[in-house]
């Protein structure tokens, strides 16, 4: 069995696709499986790191503000859909499934014409240009979020999965990660973090906080902030003068996020799709910050879904202080009732079996 993965850009679409491959590669340790994506993506990286071979087409999404800039889009475009039949033709895939960016749609696009089957899912709540493009051209369509739904053409062709999430978020303790990290069971954990490169906006609020964080008794903060503010907010937390046994962690990185959820009483951060999906899946109450520089502001959605069941706080960026976050912070401290609760409903939108409900709907 040969199978062709497609998406890239950012994690968000490239770790689902990963976790689907690896679902697959288990349950058929023979299948072939090929990554096509780009080489301006992280996908050239993120991919050959979990063992898997990729090839590159030209593609390039629209720029909405200049028009003449997508003269070489449209061209990028043609180019794709001629690579991307080489590739298949080449390769002979039985199906293709693609995971969002606009790498898919070339891809995507020429399998369909190939008379393949393919499959796309879509990760946000408000679906992206390019998978509202390819429905047309899709066999099924997996959603992650129920509103999803709506804003399809042809509702028939979608089936609820949720987001494929690592088995690392599922297997996590948070007894067993707690005593190994040195946190008592009693206390507050608060894990703070702005994606994968940060978030200048959400390190300012954060770091407005941590001095009255630290005289709070019992509270721990775990602050990842990207390696490109590391080094100002350490300084920044080194002028507070605090003690150097004290409960306030600062990472510029972290690469068992796993575990640090789930010693995580709050968490707060962005609203990527993958992220909330990770969210769930532990059950834990968090403040999301939604990033409005994204396509569509899609991550206000994905934040909307959970505030909306009440497991979550959303708070706009344009509304984001200090003392806004620390006060939210407090309030979810000081009442385990409502804590609890925001728990309960997160783990209610938790997906824990995304990957196994794709790989039953795949026809193979």
């Amino acid at each position: 069995m040969k199978v062709i993965m497609t998406g890239g850009g950012t994690g968000g679409h490239i770790y689902p696709a990963i976790t689907i491959a690896d679902k697959i590669k288990r349950k058929h340790p023979d299948a072939e499986i090929l990554f096509v994506g780009t080489k301006r993506g992280m996908e050239k990286d993120i991919v050959p790191q979990h063992g898997y071979p990729i090839e590159f087409i030209e593609v390039s999404g629209f720029n909405r503000k200049n028009l003449l800039k997508s003269v070489k889009t449209i061209r990028d475009l043609l180019a794709g859909i001629r690579q991307s039949r080489e590739i298949i033709r080449r390769f002979k895939p039985d199906i293709v499934i693609g995971t969002g960016g606009y790498v898919c749609g070339p891809v995507v696009r020429a399998a369909h014409k190939l008379g393949i089957r393919t499959y796309i899912h879509e990760q946000n709540a408000l679906p992206g240009l390019t998978n509202r493009m390819l429905e047309k051209h899709a066999d099924k369509i997996f959603i992650s979020f129920e509103e999803s739904r709506k804003h399809f053409r042809h509702p028939e062709k979608t089936i609820l999965s949720g987001n494929p999430i690592r088995v690392d978020f599922l297997r996590c303790s948070f007894s067993g990660n707690r005593e190994k990290a040195g946190i008592g069971p009693s206390d507050f954990v608060v894990l703070c973090f702005g994606g994968s490169l940060g978030s200048e906006t959400i390190n300012s609020a954060v770091a407005g906080t941590i001095g009255r964080l630290a005289a709070e008794d019992g509270v721990w903060l775990n602050f990842v902030t990207g390696k490109s503010h590391y080094e100002k907010i350490s300084r920044q937390v080194g002028e507070l003068g605090l003690p150097s046994e004290n409960r306030i962690r600062i990472m510029e990185y972290v690469h068992d996020m796993p575990e640090y959820l789930a010693c995580a009483d709050v968490v707060v951060c962005r609203a990527g799709a993958l992220t909330v999906s990770e969210i769930a899946a532990c059950g834990k109450a968090s403040i999301l910050i939604p990033s409005p520089y994204v396509a569509n502001n899609h991550q206000y959605y994905n934040a909307k879904v959970l505030a909306d069941a009440g497991a979550a706080i959303l708070i706009e960026e344009k509304d984001l202080t200090a003392d806004k976050l620390f006060d939210t912070i407090m309030r979810l401290k000081n009442n385990k009732e409502m804590l609890n609760r925001m728990g309960r409903e997160s783990e209610k939108l938790g997906r824990m079996d995304a990957t196994e409900i794709i790989f039953e709907n795949l026809d193979i």
